[in-house]
């Protein structure tokens, strides 16, 4: 399950490699790459994308489950735990944790929705990277076309825009009391002692290293793993995310 702004391509180099040991299921939220955008802009929050999962899962017939959530997709993961008790058997949490910091969501904030369209896939590239330097600042100009080309598409028109429903940002609007107004730390502890891989970018504004090790001591079988070099979120492309996703699988329920 992908983060905020993405789509199922985030997973398009992770996911065959976990299908070389598992089957895989790559969900795309309402709103976003092929999924319908929603009627009611007020349904792109949590407990409905939870919902939308749940709907999946039944229909599909799957029973038991081990999630992986990059950010969105992780607090999905957590809501899922804590209202489906049992179906879920393992968890991977990608720079997502039941504590974020208010920077990160600020920066999220100031962008969703925002932003126009771009003549060429190297202007998408060059303008996505001006906004994104301090997550990745070791990519070249062929990773941010790659990366650029996983959260952005190719309108009728000929230009190229984000792929999702600028409306996802509306719920995001309305005043809630702040973001200190719903403790998540009751869902992360419903994973409870089953194998829990939660991955840190090092650079992250989203999760901080406390949390992050407080998340790691407060479950028997949660490990944290840092991704040097990388902010929210990492890709789970890289080496480091790599092992420790094939050390997690492994750690599953053979079925």
């Amino acid at each position: 399950m992908p983060g905020l702004a993405r789509n199922a391509r985030d997973f398009e180099d992770v996911a065959p490699h976990m299908a070389t040991k598992r089957r895989v299921i790559v969900a795309e939220f309402r709103g976003r790459g092929e999924s319908a955008y929603a009627k009611d802009p007020m349904t792109y929050v949590p407990l409905t994308y939870v919902q939308d999962i749940v709907a999946l899962l039944d229909e599909l017939e799957i029973k038991r489950l081990a999630t992986v959530g990059t950010s969105l997709g992780g607090l999905v993961s957590m809501l899922l735990a804590a209202t489906q008790p049992g179906r879920i058997v393992g968890a991977l949490l990608n720079d997502v944790g039941p504590e974020l910091e208010k920077a990160g969501l600020d920066r999220i904030r100031d962008y969703i929705g925002a932003g126009g369209s771009q003549p060429t896939w190297i202007h998408a590239a060059r303008a996505y990277a001006e906004l994104n330097a301090a997550i990745y600042p070791a990519y070249d100009i062929h990773d941010w076309l790659r990366i650029t080309k996983r959260t952005h598409r190719l309108t009728q028109e000929g230009r190229i825009v984000t792929d999702y429903d600028k409306q996802i940002a509306a719920p995001l609007r309305v005043p809630n009391g702040g973001d200190a107004g719903v403790d998540l730390w009751p869902a992360y502890r419903a994973l409870g002692d089953i194998p829990v891989l939660v991955l840190r970018g090092a650079l992250s504004d989203i999760v901080s290293a406390r949390a992050a090790r407080k998340m790691a001591e407060m479950l028997p079988k949660a490990r944290l793993v840092e991704v040097p070099g990388v902010g929210h979120a990492p890709t789970m492309d890289e080496a480091e995310a790599r092992t420790a996703i094939d050390m997690w699988i492994s750690d599953l329920p053979a079925a």
